[in-house]
């Protein structure tokens, strides 16, 4: 009943991201602060992403349940997790876009504000790994997908919170856009790490190689 567990616990975090997503919004529109709306923006990207993981389990828990369904429900959960990586690897390209036009344009920074506001994210992301973790032996590719974008997401937090902190105590303001690249980094290496295995079952590459030429786009 694994599969059952996961489901549990990756709508949990779909909720409970979705509601930090909400107030980051709303907070960012009524106090005009650009780094909370973004903030939002950004949780909405995983709110989709770990959506799509659990939507996941609930499709395979239905196939398995059908006889007519005879293939591997690893695929399905492969295919999320693919799919997953995607977003990822989108969410650190645009991170990475924005801090270099940040740092060519410099916003002026509300620091208390945007540095509360990361501390409420990385609190949440924190909550939220601590639901998704799982024995990596025994793991798919699906909840991988959804436990590293709740990574990726406390990591861009932690980095905006010492880029801001620094940059409110030294007044450096770029120190924020170097962080916010070095996270990207690590991200689009998560993201690629992820096409690859989840992408590898796909295309059967384990059990035959020559089968998945065919397949390659």
């Amino acid at each position: 009943m694994e599969n059952h567990q996961h489901e549990k616990k990756t709508l949990w975090v779909v909720l409970l991201t979705a509601v930090t997503m909400v107030v980051e919004i709303i907070y960012g529109l009524t106090t005009n602060s650009m780094a909370l709306l973004a903030d939002g923006i950004h949780m909405g990207s995983h709110v989709l992403a770990i959506g799509l993981s659990w939507l996941a389990y609930v499709i395979v828990r239905k196939v398995s349940k059908s006889e007519k369904f005879n293939g591997s429900s690893n695929k399905i959960l492969s295919l999320s997790g693919y799919n997953s990586g995607l977003f990822l690897l989108i969410f650190a390209i645009v991170i990475m876009v924005e801090a270099v036009d940040r740092f060519f344009n410099p916003a002026e920074i509300v620091y208390k504000e945007a540095i509360l506001v990361a501390v409420i994210g990385l609190l949440v992301n924190i909550a939220s790994a601590f639901l998704l973790h799982h024995d990596h032996e025994h793991s798919d590719h699906n909840i991988k997908a959804a436990y590293l974008h709740v990574i990726a997401d406390a990591l861009t937090s932690l980095s905006a919170i010492v880029g801001l902190i620094a940059a409110m105590v030294w007044d450096i303001p770029f120190i924020d856009t170097i962080a916010a690249i070095i996270s990207s980094l690590v991200i689009i290496k998560w993201s690629v790490g992820l096409l690859k295995d989840s992408g590898s079952v796909l295309l059967d590459i384990n059990n035959s190689t020559e089968h998945s030429h065919g397949h390659q786009h």
